[in-house]
């Protein structure tokens, strides 16, 4: 689950104990969404047995594309949720441990995160892994525990500098509309679903902070690049 991480960390590929074809599927941010390959043809240098090295696993062959618009914090979040969904919860480890790290960061993301909330997600993910009996219990963390090695600094932004990096979790932004840029056309102030655009026709438009629900709709409709996504203010 790598978003711009680099490669280098990566073993050499190796066609000695990986023979085989896979089919991976792609999703997310790419538009060839189906690959086919020999193992030991480099996928970035990647064989059967390297993703382990870096807290990952070849798995069913399902690959998620992330670009800079991805919050890791919010997307290790929702793995999560998954997690906690399809956990027997035979393992108290399991099942118990991967609520308390939903719980962490769904409030990260929140904007109530707290200092040690990193260092609790990081033993709870270690302790999960030692403690679990069956393979979902012990690879469950390994979302987090990659992101913070790889992405460490998105948690602290959420936390401590009150900043999502990538704009995606709606406590932490705010939306605007460039006066320059709107011609008043009206797209997005009849997209919004809280009503929260006001203006009058063929004038710039304004968004209320109070209203905006960062639903994106306004952002998504607009054609002249009027929307803007800004980071909100924080009381010190």
């Amino acid at each position: 689950m790598q978003k711009t991480a680099s490669t280098d960390e990566l073993p050499k590929a190796s066609v000695e104990t990986s023979k085989e074809t896979k089919m991976f599927a792609l999703t997310d941010n790419i538009n060839n969404v189906d690959l086919k390959v020999l193992m030991g043809i480099p996928l970035r240098e990647t064989d059967g047995e390297s993703p382990s090295s870096i807290g990952a696993m070849m798995g069913s062959g399902g690959i998620i594309v992330m670009d800079e618009d991805s919050c890791m914090v919010e997307t290790t979040k929702l793995y999560m949720g998954l997690i906690t969904e399809t956990s027997c919860g035979k393992c108290t480890h399991c099942r118990v441990g991967t609520k308390r790290m939903l719980e962490i960061l769904t409030r990260i993301v929140d904007a109530e995160g707290k200092e040690g909330d990193i260092e609790a997600l990081e033993q709870l993910g270690s302790e999960i892994k030692d403690g679990s009996l069956c393979g979902l219990g012990q690879t469950a963390p390994n979302p987090v525990l990659t992101a913070l090695h790889y992405f460490k600094n998105e948690y602290i932004d959420h936390i401590i500098n009150h900043k999502c990096t990538a704009k995606q979790c709606k406590k932490f932004i705010r939306y605007e509309i460039d006066a320059k840029a709107c011609t008043g056309c009206g797209l997005c102030k009849k997209d919004c679903p809280t009503n929260a655009i006001a203006g009058e026709k063929k004038k710039p438009h304004v968004v209320s902070a109070a209203d905006c629900i960062a639903c994106k709709k306004c952002k998504n409709v607009c054609k002249f690049n009027a929307v803007t996504v800004r980071d909100r203010e924080w009381k010190q």
